[in-house]
């Protein structure tokens, strides 16, 4: 095959690839763009966001930003992305803030789909769950503790989109608008596609993975099992998940090593592709990569030594089960 042909068969590839994915992120996210509207529109928006706000405000975030995390969590972050552009108009975020609520995305979200992609793996839904929730929490309120004591990151969010925002718009012109937002997250879902694509081709992803397998085994992640932890790491959970499940049903793995990969991955995965994502809203690389990966590493190693010390019935009923 030419280079030319290569080239065109790239492209043919990746929009085919592109437009599939962007679709089934579409029949999720208009109708709770909708909602979204509905809500502006009634001016219920400020009472449902009120139960939100001694919450968001914890991480010091303003209390909208919880239906964008709410987005995230319950189908994936380019929801809660669709959901911060319908936004746009209520709240406007210091670079701070953006990195602290992106965390807070990147850590949990896709809950529902994830954690129950862990459980075929082998790791109980709800634990996955309950310590990616818990996880992010944690990470958005020590980066808003660093960040505000250093007075760090104060100015406003530079958002590398320009979102519609029309004052008072007809139907026509809001619908017009979230159109060509939404055309804004069919060229972001292509372009991240490109990148990854490229980078696997130039080896750059498999250097990670050579760099990262050290700091598996230094956790505590048996090598079996680091060598996929860190396909999820740079990939993403689900394929990373979906080697584990092939890996734990074949016996290879030990529901030790099942869970604390998956746990960790559940935390961190899609380094690339999502840090580039929540660029986007502003965010600093500083919190969406290093934050994220490091507090991800540290928090497996302390999970690895405290259930050390568990009974093996609390693991077997509460941490993992068999892959299934």
């Amino acid at each position: 095959m030419s280079i030319s042909e290569k080239i065109i068969e790239f492209i043919r590839s990746l929009l085919k690839d592109s437009i599939e994915s962007a679709l089934t992120l579409f029949k999720v996210m208009i109708p709770i763009v909708v909602g979204v509207k509905i809500l502006q529109d009634s001016g219920l928006i400020t009472y449902v966001a009120m139960p939100l706000e001694p919450i968001m405000g914890l991480v010091g975030l303003p209390a909208e930003t919880g239906f964008v995390w709410a987005g995230a969590i319950v189908n994936n972050v380019y929801t809660g992305l669709i959901i911060f552009m319908s936004l746009a108009q209520d709240i406007t975020l210091t670079q701070q803030q953006a990195t602290v609520l992106a965390v807070l995305m990147l850590v949990a979200h896709a809950l529902p789909l994830e954690s129950a992609v862990s459980r075929k793996a082998g790791a109980r839904f709800l634990f996955q769950a309950f310590i990616r929730m818990l996880g992010a929490f944690a990470l958005g309120a020590i980066l808003h503790l660093v960040y505000s004591a250093g007075d760090m990151f104060t100015q406003p969010a530079s958002i590398m989109f320009s979102p519609s925002v029309t004052q008072d718009p007809t139907i026509t012109k809001w619908a017009l608008g979230q159109a060509r937002n939404f055309g804004y997250i069919f060229i972001v879902i292509m372009t991240l596609m490109a990148i990854m694509r490229l980078l696997t081709a130039c080896g750059v992803i498999e250097i990670l993975n050579k760099i990262l397998r050290p700091i598996l085994k230094i956790i505590g992640i048996g090598p079996k099992a680091s060598a996929i932890t860190v396909i999820g790491l740079t990939v993403g959970l689900t394929y990373g998940s979906g080697l584990i499940i092939k890996e734990a049903r074949s016996g290879n793995l030990s529901k030790q090593d099942v869970f604390y990969s998956v746990t960790l991955m559940g935390m961190s995965h899609a380094l690339i592709e999502d840090t580039f994502l929540l660029m986007l809203i502003g965010a600093h690389f500083s919190g969406i990569f290093w934050g994220r990966f490091l507090f991800s590493i540290v928090a497996v190693a302390l999970l690895v030594r405290i259930v050390r010390h568990l009974p093996p019935r609390f693991c077997d009923r509460f941490l993992w089960t068999d892959p299934s």
